[in-house]
């Protein structure tokens, strides 16, 4: 229906279906959604937030308030999307939003009416009574009109990829300014990322017609794309907007790989995150066109010129059949030529300057009515039908279906302030630009106020060439860079006063010029309050269009200039981004890096239930058949461990080689204990605290050589401690010459533990003298298993004669399957971690629960191992006071005096006849277990001066569960205290 016979940059030759609200439409291959629907004839598109009031197509760009649509169904549903940005395909399904049942008839619409409720901030002033109707009415239905689109109840089935890229420069356009830049750092020999947001590069050269180095602006821009595809130094992106510049030159930019083909695709990546570091960057983002502010400047058919030069010009598409062209500088005579030239009538040119150019004014035929200092207040129809324009004093109703407004010009520079550089009011260029930048950051073209054609392309050219010969390249000769002739001047308009009907400054959240005046009354007089009170550049524009003619009519309101009102800071992202793609794999499964131990296979194949340890699978407890309940295989797990022999895979511990000859005295700084005395053979145990003296972790640290240890932390911690070491080799102590490097993913490390532990490992490691005066308790050593190298330690936390031995990862699986080949005779049996913990707390080892940051080496009595001799990281807050308080909660052991009755974890400890409140907590139990050596539950809990209360009663109770329970305090360690059976 508006479609041209000819022109654009669309492929006739290539039709494709689409829907929209359910009615199918004919577009183009090169369409946007955008622009098919204007080439079909449809007008309106959409419903503002607020009122609800009908809207069409603004802009061509993503800057664009109105036309937000869901594209697709079901689960592939993405709510909030441009029609602007969404590149046409066959079989596309669109629908609008925010309306109901229908777009053409939307009861909401009656907001409308109720207007005067609706200003701004109401939502701080309503609903407050009566209060009961909060929660049953007012609530509800709050939500119920929030938001635009709706998302999709299922999960997205889509797939998000990452990527990193590396270069010298950094290009964000594809406009000419950022052909220009690329262009010159290309030649130059730098390696250059261009970044285009648009699915073709030239900017604007797609947009208007212009000649560029004798050659149509869109021919020269397909020229320089060419020969930067052919440079093996650039990498081009289309389709990729970058959306925050990070500290360290860093920036992260989106690419949309598939989001502009058909959904019977072949599974591809719908989109890729990339973070980009950069060692210089030019942001030629080009710059925004301003709406003006008059009386009905919402409806459908009130375009912004540019955009109506766009849709003429790349698409063939023509928006109206009789314009009017309301501008406040040369660019609007530009699009009043494009109109003409394609076939539409002009019915007017309102030019709000009171002096025009003669340049500007050849731009059009003779017999075009011009008017000088005049300005359009009010519209009528939605879709738009006529327009008041108020000339010489009068008003004039002329018949029109479109009208394009031109504002001038905002630079588009929001990322160039996503680190705190704010932009600068300049009365000459009156718009906001960015007078400094962050590091490495420049700006070219038109985001850097140089809006003529020539003057940006060449701005590019020179900010690309300098920055080549900043890093050390040579200078390259300027190429023919000449254009044609593009006058900019114009003078700013920001408010149309002989308007009557509603003008709007933010056409999607329905903020109005009246709103803004009202913040100023009720004292929101700051532009970030502004924001906030009126809702003025939120959601999915973020002010790319209001933002500046809000803050001049709150400047005119306060009575204060543009320098003293200021702007606000663009915070990123610039535009919005898929949660999808900010997840990328890290989704369901793949939420954390999943790490399977060397047996896992193993235990698989065993039936074992597995439990997420840190980003470890862990076998949990290995039942004989899918029935057994969970303690009958948990109880016989510890009972044939403790008479006979048991392995547990306990590879997922973190493992640290630390170096050097000055390993000795950093870990002498890192543990309370000393390691620099430790003999070459032996292993100790230790704990690190943290600055502030709580314990941070524990292990066991071995000494191989003079200057070469080997320690083990917890799993959990495995990757805190490395950052820890790291930090205080590098940073605390960098005269050390100590190197630390993680091992855990390098060994597999397995817990052979029992009365016939030593027959097992004699049968593993033939010729090896385990007896007790060979290889006593702590001790460690270096070994061949099987060609190729083994580690073998004399340690126990089960209570029990054990050994950890430890083999190449990739030789786990082997060994564990030989372990249980040897260990068969001996009634050998697997356990899981479930086992571990009741064997660790029946020996009143200390773990996670009691490791928990809030406690000190005293609290779990283990203050014999702070050494007094030497100094060491947290040992002066460690004496702090409240640290030493002989009333702190201290590790103590747990029994019930009813057998029966299980302890619950967490659970608080009062005295027997107190009511459970906090005023009588005492402390409280931390870990829990069934004890089968016992046969009845223990549990180990932090109280109150514990230590000295050893066979006093106490009650345990959990209001959460409902349940209490009498326990006499006993000391942590419930099996064999003397330890006997560890030294075998």
């Amino acid at each position: 229906m508006s479609r041209l016979a000819t022109g654009g940059q669309i492929d006739r030759s290539n039709p494709l279906t689409f829907r929209f609200d359910g009615r199918t439409y004919q577009g183009l291959a090169g369409d946007t959604l955008a622009s098919a629907l204007i080439a079909n004839g449809v007008r309106l598109v959409g419903r503002s937030f607020k009122y609800h009031r009908p809207r069409g197509i603004l802009s061509a760009g993503s800057e664009e308030p109105n036309a937000l649509v869901t594209l697709r169904e079901g689960a592939h549903a993405e709510p909030n999307t441009r029609a602007t940005l969404v590149e046409l395909f066959d079989g596309l399904t669109a629908i609008s939003q925010n309306r109901w049942p229908n777009l053409r008839f939307d009861l909401l619409a009656v907001n409308q009416a109720i207007a005067p409720m609706l200003v701004a901030g109401f939502y701080y002033k309503t609903f407050m009574w009566p209060a009961s109707f909060w929660e049953k009415v007012y609530e509800p239905l709050i939500r119920r009109a929030a938001g635009l689109g709706h998302l999709s109840p299922h999960p997205d089935p889509d797939h998000y990829d990452r990527a990193h890229g590396f270069c010298d420069l950094l290009v964000i356009g594809g406009g000419p300014a950022g052909l220009a830049a690329a262009l010159a750092a290309g030649r130059a020999g730098l390696r250059v990322i261009l970044a285009g947001e648009d699915f073709r590069f030239g900017g604007r050269l797609l947009s208007e017609r212009h000649v560029v180095a004798g050659l149509p602006g869109d021919a020269w821009a397909t020229q320089v794309a060419d020969e930067l595809a052919s440079m093996p130094n650039v990498r081009r992106l289309v389709r990729t907007t970058i959306v925050a510049a990070c500290d360290g030159r860093e920036y992260v930019a989106v690419e949309r790989l598939t989001d502009h083909l058909p959904p019977t695709t072949p599974a591809r990546p719908r989109q890729r995150l990339w973070k980009i570091v950069a060692r210089e960057a030019v942001l030629a983002s080009g710059a925004i066109e301003r709406p003006l502010v008059f009386g009905g400047n919402d409806r459908p058919g009130v375009m912004l010129a540019s955009a109506v030069s766009t849709y003429i010009n790349r698409f063939a598409a023509v928006p109206g059949k009789r314009a009017v062209v309301f501008t406040t500088g040369d660019s609007g005579w530009r699009t009043a030529a494009d109109l003409i030239a394609a076939g539409a009538e002009v019915a007017a040119l309102a030019d709000a300057r009171d002096d025009v150019p003669a340049a500007v004014r050849a731009l059009l035929p003779r017999g075009v009515p011009v008017h000088i200092g005049a300005r359009v207040a009010d519209t009528h129809g939605a879709p738009l039908h006529s327009v008041d324009l108020y000339a010489d004093g009068k008003r004039h109703q002329l018949r029109a279906d479109l009208l394009a407004m031109a504002g001038g010009w905002n630079p588009a520079i929001g990322l160039g302030s996503n680190l705190g550089t704010r932009p600068v009011w300049s009365d000459v260029q009156e718009t906001f630009l960015l007078t400094q930048t962050p590091p490495g950051l420049h700006i070219a073209g038109a985001a850097n106020g140089k809006f003529p054609l020539g003057d940006a392309i060449r701005d590019g050219w020179s900010r690309g060439a300098q920055i080549a010969q900043a890093l050390g390249r040579p200078g390259i000769a300027e190429p023919d860079l000449t254009t044609s002739d593009d006058p900019a001047s114009g003078r700013a308009l920001w408010h149309v006063a002989e308007r009557r009907g509603k003008a709007f400054v933010d056409f999607q959240n329905d903020v109005t010029d009246r709103d803004i005046d009202l913040a100023v009354q009720e004292g929101f007089t700051s532009v970030e309050h502004l924001k906030r009170y009126t809702t003025l550049g939120m959601a999915t524009d973020q002010g790319k269009t209001s933002g500046v003619n809000g803050h001049v009519l709150l400047a005119r309101a306060t009575g204060r200039t543009l320098t003293q009102t200021g702007t606000i800071l663009s915070r990123p992202p610039w535009q919005p981004v898929a949660i999808g793609a900010l997840a990328g794999h890290h989704r369901g499964r793949d939420f954390r890096p999943e790490r399977l131990t060397p047996s896992h296979g193993w235990a698989a194949a065993r039936g074992a239930v597995f439990t997420d340890a840190a980003l470890w699978k862990r076998a949990q407890w290995f039942p004989h058949h899918q029935d057994e309940p969970w303690r009958d295989a948990v109880d016989r797990e510890v009972r044939l461990t403790r008479s006979g022999v048991g392995v547990c895979d306990v590879s997922t511990l973190g493992k640290i080689d630390i170096h050097g000859p000055d390993a000795g005295t950093l870990l002498d700084r890192l543990y309370t204990g000393t390691f620099s005395t430790l003999a070459v053979g032996r292993a100790r145990y230790g704990i690190m605290l943290r600055e502030d003296g709580f314990v941070f972790d524990d292990g066991t640290t071995t000494r191989f050589a003079a200057d070469r240890y080997y320690l083990t932390t917890t799993t959990v911690n495995a990757g805190r401690v490395m950052q820890h070491i790291d930090h205080a080799r590098q940073v605390l102590w960098p005269e050390l010459d100590v190197q630390a490097v993680s091992v855990t993913e390098r060994w597999a490390a397995f817990s052979i533990a029992g009365p016939a532990s030593r027959t097992l490992v004699a049968a593993a490691l033939p010729g090896i003298d385990l007896s007790n005066a060979a290889f006593p308790p702590m001790a460690a050593m270096e070994l061949t298993w099987e060609g190729g190298p083994a580690r073998l330690f004399r340690l126990s936390f089960s209570g029990e004669l054990a050994y950890e031995l430890c083999v190449p990862a990739r030789a786990g699986d082997r060994l564990i399957r030989r372990l249980f080949d040897l260990g068969a005779s001996l009634g050998i049996t697997p356990y899981g971690t479930e086992a571990l913990g009741v064997m660790r707390i029946e020996k009143g080892h200390v773990a996670g629960p009691e490791l928990n940051g809030q406690t000190t080496a005293a609290d779990l009595g283990m203050g014999r191992m702070v050494s007094s001799k030497k100094d060491f990281i947290g040992r002066t807050l460690a004496g702090r006071p409240a640290l030493v308080d002989p009333n702190r909660p201290v590790l103590v052991g747990l029994k019930p005096r009813d057998r029966r009755q299980l302890f619950t974890a967490g659970a608080h400890l009062v005295r027997p006849g107190q009511a459970p409140v906090a005023a009588h907590d005492e402390g409280y139990v931390t870990s829990v277990a069934y004890s089968p050596t016992l046969g009845h539950p223990i549990a180990l809990a932090l109280l109150s001066g514990g230590r000295g209360r050893h066979g006093e009663l106490i009650v345990a109770h959990d209001l959460l569960r409902g349940t209490a329970v009498e326990a006499e305090i006993c000391d942590p360690v419930f099996y064999d205290p003397e330890g006997a059976r560890v030294r075998g």
